[in-house]
């Protein structure tokens, strides 16, 4: 049985959803680290505020999340920069070991500062964005049409 090329190229959508992905992580990860305080007071920089939701503030979790959604947006524009198959799904693996659960979270946890409409507008976002990962990782196991010449 011959192995997947793991080195073959990614279709371009699928790099554009990687960049869809990756860049919303980086900056927000980039905020929440340099200012953690208005992180959590401001984000996403529009209303509803939704880490502000659910206080206390605590800078310490704040960096720390901020860090997470640095890293996973760091992963997701390497790949896209690689387009290879394997870093692609390596990092929308890792990106949903983050998406997953932070839906489900929501999605079960209203936050107090919300209005029902609002918890259910952000869990909906947040479900969107982790099937996307997963459809994106399932569309990087065909080459694209370039590396297959067809």
């Amino acid at each position: 049985m011959t192995q997947p090329d793991t080195t073959a190229t990614v279709r371009p959508w699928v790099r554009i959803g990687l960049l869809a992905i990756g860049v919303p992580n980086l900056l927000t990860g980039l905020w929440a680290v340099l200012s953690p305080q208005g992180w959590f007071d401001s984000f996403p920089g529009f209303a509803p505020r939704l880490v502000a939701a659910e206080p206390p503030f605590n800078a310490h979790l704040a960096t720390d999340a901020g860090a997470g959604l640095l890293a996973s947006g760091v992963v997701l524009l390497a790949a896209a920069w690689f387009a290879d198959r394997r870093s692609t799904q390596l990092a929308l693996v890792a990106f949903s070991a983050f998406a997953i659960p932070h839906a489900a979270y929501h999605a079960l946890n209203p936050a107090p500062g919300l209005t029902s409409g609002e918890d259910l507008q952000n869990a909906a976002l947040l479900g969107f964005t982790a099937a996307a990962a997963l459809v994106l990782f399932v569309a990087s196991g065909r080459a694209s049409a370039a590396t297959t010449g067809s």
